[in-house]
């Protein structure tokens, strides 16, 4: 997995942007004391679900690649110019 400038701010706002989608999709929030694990694993499994994501490879399912996949994926929707991606 290669590093990638600013992936701590780039997961925070894809969980933030991610929770908005869920929303939208008529999910219930998820409450303060849900921990990012949790909030990480759903809302990747939502957008595999909504095909807004390519699922990674069963046996590279876990923690670290979910984030990471939540990282490429908010870095995208991002507009150009954003803060979070200059260097």
């Amino acid at each position: 997995m290669k590093k990638i400038k600013h992936e701590a701010q780039l997961l925070k706002k894809a969980l933030s942007i991610g929770e908005q989608y869920a929303k939208t999709r008529g999910y219930i929030t998820f409450d303060e004391g849900t921990s990012n694990k949790i909030k990480i694993e759903c809302i990747y499994r939502l957008l595999v679900d909504d095909k807004v994501i390519v699922p990674l490879a069963s046996d590279k399912e876990d923690g670290p690649n979910m984030k990471h996949k939540l990282v490429l994926w908010i870095q995208k929707q991002l507009p150009e110019g954003h803060p979070l991606l200059l260097d």
